[in-house]
């Protein structure tokens, strides 16, 4: 019997599963809630306005993000909740590796549109020899480190188990006021729970080293952001790269658009010429899986929150 897969991703989805998997009937669904009786295997999605109701004609959802804190918790009951855990892995730690560089290298003040008073006179930093601070060790961090390592960075990580890390050369800490405490940059990449809002608070932040730079490409709840602004304001955080903020999207006039010392993106940096390649591949893999009977990849635990 063909696996019937319910997916509300467009053409290029259905195209690349019917191209990889056999015996499945893929259908679009659009706008419209689901006609009564609809019934799937699955539904590939997941953040859709009728994304619940969906989720309520199948036995599993495969989210097509990773992030889980804007599902609605009755999306869990009776099913099982897959993520993209790890798809955005490859853009995102680019997007980081280029903040902190762009914030070493004084870009993009360096630019010049006028001759300056004085030639060979602009102090830039670097990375070698910098200490990187992240918060938190998945997919995303590990691929950050892998990439900052070889710019002669010391990188530490803080994760919630006491689990060694993954990469050679990452220092595993167990407290976030000794990874703040020497860190020049300081990444955010856990996911948003009750246990992580506002985890950047006033008192982490009088805890980072003055002058950090601090790059947020996780959710904008892990930062108490009025408790960020006196840290600007004071120079304390030298500058923060924010690529999530609270709320999405900010409202006109908000103080993030025009702080001198903020750089702030539209929750971007996962983006690349790839598109949703990874994102398929992942719910590819978990349509093979679940035909061996093997553990499906990026489980959600409802009670984590991720």
């Amino acid at each position: 019997m063909a696996l019937v897969i319910l997916t509300e991703l467009g053409a290029h989805v259905e195209a690349a599963i019917r191209a990889a998997v056999d015996d499945v009937e893929v259908i679009q669904v659009g706008s419209d809630p689901p006609e009564p009786g609809t019934r799937g295997d699955v539904f590939f999605g997941g953040h859709g306005p009728n994304a619940l109701a969906y989720a309520a004609c199948v036995p599993w959802v495969q989210l097509s993000g990773t992030g889980v804190d804007k599902i609605p918790t009755e999306m869990y009951e009776g099913r099982i909740i897959t993520c993209a855990r790890g798809a955005g892995s490859v853009p995102i730690s680019e997007f980081v590796l280029a903040a902190m560089l762009a914030f070493e290298q004084r870009i993009p003040e360096v630019w010049l549109d006028e001759s300056p008073e004085h030639w060979n006179l602009f102090r830039l930093g670097g990375l070698d020899t910098k200490v990187l601070g992240l918060v938190g060790l998945g997919g995303i961090a590990t691929a950050v480190a892998a990439r900052a390592l070889p710019f002669g960075m010391t990188v530490r990580a803080l994760r919630r188990t006491d689990a060694p890390s993954p990469i050679e050369g990452v220092e595993v800490v167990s407290d976030l006021g000794e990874l703040l405490a020497g860190a020049d940059h300081v990444v955010l990449a856990v996911p948003a729970t009750a246990r992580t809002r506002h985890l950047i608070d006033a008192d982490a932040l009088a805890a980072m080293k003055p002058g950090v730079h601090l790059v947020n490409i996780a959710r904008g709840s892990l930062i108490d952001q009025e408790a960020l602004r006196s840290a600007l304001d004071d120079g304390r955080v030298a500058r923060a790269t924010l690529d999530t903020v609270t709320p999405e999207p900010l409202p006109a006039g908000h103080w993030l658009y025009r702080h001198p010392k903020v750089r702030l993106s539209a929750h971007v940096s996962w983006a690349s010429p790839a598109g949703f390649d990874a994102t398929i591949a992942i719910f590819i893999e978990n349509l093979r899986r679940r035909a061996r009977g093997d553990t499906l990849l990026g489980v959600v635990d409802p009670t984590e929150g991720y």
